[in-house]
């Protein structure tokens, strides 16, 4: 062992990037977030490239995590106790395809995680879960002003 710590990555969607970010990166064993845009086709998107609804985008966070310390399995639980996996292209009052609620893989293990925490969680909710599982693509990281946004602006949540 050389002991270096091997991080792992995992990319979710769930509404707003602002406080999923927030509520990722302040989970023990994660080592970074970035808030920005993946799941979409169009290179080098912008935010208002991705509100105006046209590039396929979700508004995403990447996560950067030590898997020895905090599990896929944990955050997969992490994201589902933290918005409605049930609502297609909305959370609360944020609405448009770039809101949906999405895990995009980074290998067949992430993907056969995601498939069984649907199923593990499919109880929880009193409609079926609509979160989109797809491979990562390309994560375009989003403009500065975004990044680590409620903890920049002393804001603990987005909701008023």
């Amino acid at each position: 062992m050389d002991g270096k710590i091997r991080l792992s990555r995992a990319t979710f969607a769930a509404g707003c990037f602002w406080g999923v970010e927030e509520s990722f990166a302040n989970l023990f064993g994660v080592i970074s977030t970035q808030v920005g845009y993946s799941g979409g086709n169009v290179a080098d998107p912008t935010y208002r490239d991705v509100c105006r609804g046209d590039t396929g985008h979700a508004e995403a966070v990447e996560v950067m995590f030590d898997p020895n310390v905090v599990s896929y399995e944990d955050l997969l639980d992490h994201l589902f106790s933290i918005h409605d996996p049930t609502t297609p292209n909305r959370q609360g009052p944020d609405v448009g395809h770039q809101y949906r609620s999405a895990i995009f893989y980074h290998d067949e293990a992430q993907k056969q995680k995601a498939l069984k925490a649907i199923d593990g969680h499919c109880n929880d909710f009193a409609r079926p879960i609509v979160t989109e599982i797809a491979p990562a693509g390309p994560f375009y990281r989003a403009e500065e002003y975004h990044q680590r946004y409620l903890a920049k602006n002393g804001m603990a949540h987005c909701r008023i």
